[in-house]
């Protein structure tokens, strides 16, 4: 749920656990301390704080696991239940000495490694470095688009990660999907979002401005800081 609004929505539709993000245009990233503190005061279900710092792949810089370190202070200050996120290394192997030090500096709270796993190599062995990094919890698909045509593989995985770590699926899920899944599976745990579109309370509109960004291609694809642009601006400001 990418806010506090969302997840009080997701309480009062009957969800167990929500998972707080913002961005989920980007596919969710960590969001605002003012948004997490407002849900942990409104909810009465656990809260689960993804720390993503932005869209895009999972293989991040120093700066990067700085700033998702201090994320991971700041929300579990601000009371969160447990932390979502997930590293990966440039092959497409789990990021495991990232992982083990998200996970030591999450405890003992537990973390739950999000959909980077269905962009890893090998789902099986990512599995099991997951759980030798002490995670306890993995969102997947199934390494598809969509859990629903993950199911076969969901399966594989529960079974393999039997009470070593929880499966949980997800990935555009609707009621007949959770039913095949349940039925076809050792899966117990779901992860459902979903959303509508409504239209703003705004009165007074203006069409002809729009602050909305270009959506990515895909995870491969980065939006990055244009150095030489800014540097021509500040050349101009400074008159040189």
């Amino acid at each position: 749920m990418d806010s506090a609004d969302a997840a009080i929505a997701a309480e009062r539709a009957g969800a167990g656990r929500v998972e707080l993000c913002g961005d989920l245009v980007e596919g969710g990233t960590t969001p605002s301390a003012g948004a997490i503190a407002v849900a942990r005061e409104r909810l009465a279900i656990p809260i689960f704080v993804m720390v993503r710092p932005r869209g895009g792949d999972f293989l991040y810089s120093p700066a990067e696991r700085e700033t998702m370190m201090r994320d991971i202070a700041i929300a579990r200050g601000l009371g969160a239940h447990g932390i979502v996120l997930g590293a990966l290394a440039a092959d497409g192997t789990v990021d495991i000495d990232a992982t083990r030090a998200f996970v030591e500096a999450v405890r003992p709270l537990p973390v739950t490694f999000h959909r980077a796993f269905d962009l890893t190599r090998d789902l099986a062995g990512s599995l099991d470095a997951l759980v030798d990094c002490g995670v306890a919890r993995v969102l997947t698909s199934g390494g598809a688009r969509r859990a629903a045509d993950g199911i076969e593989m969901l399966g594989e995985l529960a079974d393999r990660a039997g009470d070593r770590l929880v499966v949980m699926a997800g990935g555009g899920i609707d009621a007949r999907a959770a039913a095949e899944i349940l039925a076809r599976t050792a899966v117990r745990e779901l992860h459902v979002g979903g959303s509508r579109l409504v239209e703003s309370a705004m009165v007074f509109r203006r069409s002809d401005i729009s602050f909305a960004r270009a959506l990515l291609p895909d995870e491969y694809t980065l939006a990055v800081s244009d150095e030489a642009r800014l540097g021509a601006v500040i050349e101009v400001v400074h008159g040189e």
